[in-house]
């Protein structure tokens, strides 16, 4: 009973903190408006038998016999989600002869869905990527906010086509290939189309990325599964997730929360492995020792048995629950039975564990539960010593 009361405190003061940080990060960077995703287990479009025929409609003839570059392109093997594709015009493309134009198609076109009046309140400058790897769009504007330009290629004939899934704009100019450097933002500066700014006046927010869609739709996914304390805490985390080029999260569900993993809420950035995409078959090819980063500094994580064979693989010796619970182009995220406990630095090297005190009891892979503590150090010991329990 004691516990439980103690488990809710804990939980109401996350909460009413959480609320007081996201009201001081929304002055800063505020998350998108969330939008329902199509679930990971539906089909993405159709190449073939969807958006060919509403480009050949549309006249873009060029565009409409290339699409079948899209289904090699990386990016929609994992994007489930909406996609906008900025339509060149076929003069367009003929102006560029030396063109690929299944490459172009791939560059203009990018995840999420992006109308003309979604287009107007982007920053000047404001850089998209694209489903083809390293290249971004650069969107600017007229000074009255009347035209758009892709790549200084004005917006000709705007929302097209929306179905909600599928947004076409058309475009009318000149064509020609992105830039390797089309994502740098420090070169972009140089080129200075946007008029100088006073010194005084606000800065003006970061490039879009899809990383910020790829955000709301993970926090989406995760509250509807079950993962609501994660989600919020993502949420809380926003502007500092933002900054990041993919990520890797460790997770508990709520039910695993409210019934002993209360650890976790404090410690979620040691669950963050940034700037890393790992996939279950990702995890299980890392050696055994390999090291990985975490969101707090100065902490990382360590696969203490490694995958493949006939031993789950294990992270700071917990093993995955469900691996892969959600993912997307940026993110991935893994359910665990327990948070991650912090290693003691003499753990190398040593064949067996014991714990210096009693703690929450997790399921083992032979169906035994073995007490494990994440606030406690783990010590080397040279026998394992497992309980059987069965509780939580």
């Amino acid at each position: 009973m004691v516990s439980l009361v103690q488990t809710a405190i804990l939980v109401l003061s996350f909460l009413v903190s959480t609320a007081m940080a996201a009201e001081e990060a929304s002055s800063t960077i505020a998350p998108p408006p969330l939008i329902l995703f199509q679930q990971p287990g539906d089909q993405p479009f159709s190449a073939t038998s969807l958006l060919a025929p509403i480009l050949i409609n549309l006249g873009f003839q060029e565009f409409a016999m290339a699409v079948h570059a899209l289904s090699a392109a990386p990016t929609l093997n994992t994007w489930t989600g909406p996609s906008t594709i900025f339509a060149l015009t076929d003069s367009s493309i003929h102006s560029c002869p030396s063109c690929s134009i299944p490459r172009l198609l791939q560059e203009h076109t990018v995840p999420g869905l992006f109308s003309s009046h979604h287009l107007r309140t982007l920053a000047f400058g404001t850089k998209i990527e694209t489903i083809f790897p390293g290249r971004c769009i650069t969107v600017t504007s007229a000074s009255n906010n009347t035209k758009i330009f892709i790549e200084g290629v004005e917006i000709t004939h705007p929302d097209l086509f929306n179905n909600g899934f599928i947004l076409v704009h058309g475009l009318d100019g000149f064509a020609s290939h992105l830039s390797p450097f089309s994502c740098n933002v420090e070169r972009f500066a140089t080129l200075s189309f946007s008029p100088p700014q006073p010194s005084d006046s606000p800065q003006a927010p970061p490039p879009f990325s899809v990383i910020r869609l790829m955000l709301s739709d993970a926090m989406l996914r995760l509250r509807i599964s079950g993962f609501g304390v994660l989600a919020l805490a993502m949420r809380v985390k926003y502007a500092e997730l933002v900054q990041l080029q993919n990520m890797t999260v460790f997770a508990l569900d709520d039910a695993t929360i409210f019934s002993g993993g209360r650890e976790y809420i404090s410690n979620v950035r040691f669950h963050i492995v940034p700037n890393m995409l790992l996939m279950a078959d990702d995890l299980n090819k890392l050696p055994v020792k390999t090291v990985l980063p975490t969101l707090e500094h100065g902490q990382t994580l360590k696969v203490t048995d490694g995958g493949g064979g006939s031993n789950p693989m294990r992270i700071n010796y917990v093993r995955l629950k469900s691996p892969d619970i959600v993912h997307n182009l940026k993110i991935v995220v893994h359910s665990l039975f327990l948070p991650f406990p912090h290693l003691h630095p003499q753990v190398e090297g040593t064949e067996g564990l014991e714990w210096n005190a009693a703690g929450p009891d997790v399921m083992e892979s032979n169906g035994e539960m073995v007490d494990m503590d994440p606030t406690r150090e783990i010590i080397p010991t040279d026998e394992i010593e497992i309980e059987d329990h069965h509780g939580l």
